[in-house]
Parts: structure tokens; C-alpha cells; sequence
């Protein structure tokens, strides 16, 4: 098991007492409406965290859409769910494990590794029989201790400086014509950074709205050196989890996310804008 537990996973271990089911559902421009369908019915114990309340700081100038939250302040969130060093932590969604991941990986960056995401979401919870509950958990303060890594980030600067470094892979997780520049219907400037290919995050699932496979997902990245840099971004940083996530499925092993993305990248006046296709890896 790497990141992802199946629907009969969690129905087996849902009520052992170190399981901690986080609830991220969120639509973007509907803010209110994930607390609401949590608030209607959830996984039995499952605690609400909210992708822009609790998962990301306010705006400003620089850091993008959904900047990275203060890592004090999550801590102390985290805590305050119940969330600590010794939980296994499950997040869930329905919007494709984009939200989910975003948990997942703060997680990651704090040091915790027990976090997984289920996989396919809360409607096939649901559709599949498995229990539903509208009772809210009563919470248990947890004491979590962050252990940043670092290694796991990268901000503006350092992508600018690696632009032109035939050792590194950029990675755009949004949809083609986004990427390629053609429609930008969320920020001012549209295209991609240059010399990102791009990887549409939503294609790391089958048809039937599961985590394709780990040789589902290399399929994905071929070509790409496993044990080389990547660095992986989408609009706001949220999108780009999804893709993180499965290219450590994939045995990627030295993957960072760019949390600022494109909405931070344009606000940077000077940063170069490439439109078009580049799908060939760098150094091929």
C-alpha cells in the first residue's frame, strides 16, 4: 500500500482507533458547498476540513490562489481535528481526489507519513451501501508535531533558475487548452511555463473514477526519468497533488510541488510565458 486505500479498506478499518477520516470535499467558486454536503452526510467519524478555510492562507500579492497555509496555524488545525503524529489519516473527496491530495500532501510536507486517500470518493461510499452518517464527531484535541520537509517544495525563483536544465521535468497538471494557452477562463494570463509538457492530473483515473494502476500510472509519465527532478504545478497548486501522488505511485522518486503554480508564476512581471504544445521530455 503507497497512497491510496480502496472503499473496502476503510470499511473494514473505519472505526479502529487510530484511523482519523477527513472529509475535503469542495467545489471551486462554491466555497460553502462541501460543509454543506458534509453537514448533510459524511463517512461515520469523519472530520470537515475546508480547502480554502483550513488548507490554504489568505491571498496575496504572490503565492497564488490557494497559497500554502502557515505551517504553525496548520498544526495547530490538524490538532485541534484530532489529527496527530501516531494517526493513520484517510481524506476523501468527490471531486476526483483533487482535494483529497491537497491534505495528503501538506501532510507529506509536514513529515507525517500514515495519510492515504481513498480512492474513487464519497459517492461510491454511498452508491456501494456503505454507511452514511449526518452525526458530528465530537472532537479529541491530538497533539501533532510538524517535521517540515522541505526538499518536498519549490517556489518561483528556484523553478525560473531551472528553466533551461535539461536534468529537470516541469510537469503543467491542468487540461490541454489551458496549458496550451488557448482559453484561461480562472486567471489573467494564459499559457504555461516554459518547457513544461503536460499531464492533465484528471487522467491519473480509469473511466470508472479509480486510481489507475501503478503501470497505469507510468504509462502516464513515460519517457520521463524516474530518478530525476520534477517538478509538478497546475492553476492554484491543488490540481497538481493528484499528479504528485501518482508519480510516486509511478517509483518517481524525487518529485516537488510548485504550491504557487501558475496563478503565482504570472504575478512575477518579467517571467517567461511559452504557449503551444512541448510534449517531448527534456534531454530526449
Amino acid at each position: 500500500m503507497k497512497n491510496i486505500v480502496s472503499l473496502k479498506w476503510l470499511l473494514a478499518r473505519m472505526y479502529e482507533s487510530d484511523i482519523v477520516i477527513v472529509d475535503c470535499r469542495f467545489q471551486l467558486g462554491k466555497p460553502e458547498s462541501g460543509r454543506e454536503a458534509y453537514t448533510e452526510s459524511h463517512i461515520p467519524g469523519a472530520v470537515y476540513l475546508d480547502l480554502e478555510k483550513d488548507l490554504s492562507a489568505p491571498i496575496e500579492e504572490h503565492g497564488g490562489r490557494h497559497p500554502l497555509p502557515d505551517i504553525a496555524e496548520l498544526t495547530v488545525t490538524l490538532s485541534r481535528a484530532g489529527i496527530g503524529n501516531a494517526s493513520r489519516v484517510i481524506a476523501y473527496d468527490d471531486q476526483g481526489g483533487a482535494m483529497a491530495s491537497r491534505l495528503w500532501w501538506l501532510l507529506k510536507y509536514m513529515g507525517h507519513e500514515e495519510v492515504y486517500v481513498l480512492d474513487e470518493g464519497y459517492s461510491a461510499w454511498k452508491n456501494a451501501g456503505f454507511p452514511v452518517s449526518a452525526d458530528q464527531k465530537v472532537l479529541i484535541p491530538a497533539q501533532f508535531l510538524a517535521t517540515v520537509q522541505h526538499n518536498l517544495l519549490v517556489e518561483a525563483d528556484e523553478v525560473h533558475e531551472k528553466l533551461e536544465d535539461p536534468a529537470v521535468t516541469i510537469i503543467d497538471s491542468r487540461e490541454g487548452p489551458r496549458y496550451r494557452g488557448e482559453v484561461e477562463p480562472i486567471d489573467r494570463v494564459a499559457g504555461h511555463i516554459p518547457g513544461a509538457i503536460n499531464r492533465f492530473w484528471a487522467e491519473g483515473r480509469d473511466a470508472d473514477g479509480k486510481y489507475k494502476s501503478a503501470e497505469g500510472q507510468a504509462a502516464r509519465f513515460e519517457g520521463l526519468p524516474v530518478d530525476g527532478e520534477t517538478i509538478v504545478y497546475c492553476g492554484s497548486g491543488v490540481t497538481a497533488c493528484p499528479n504528485v501522488l501518482a508519480l510516486g505511485e509511478a517509483g518517481f522518486t524525487n518529485v516537488r510541488l510548485y504550491a504557487g503554480s501558475w496563478s503565482d508564476w504570472i504575478t512575477y512581471e518579467g517571467n517567461p510565458i511559452a504557449t503551444g504544445d512541448e510534449e517531448a521530455p527534456k534531454g530526449e
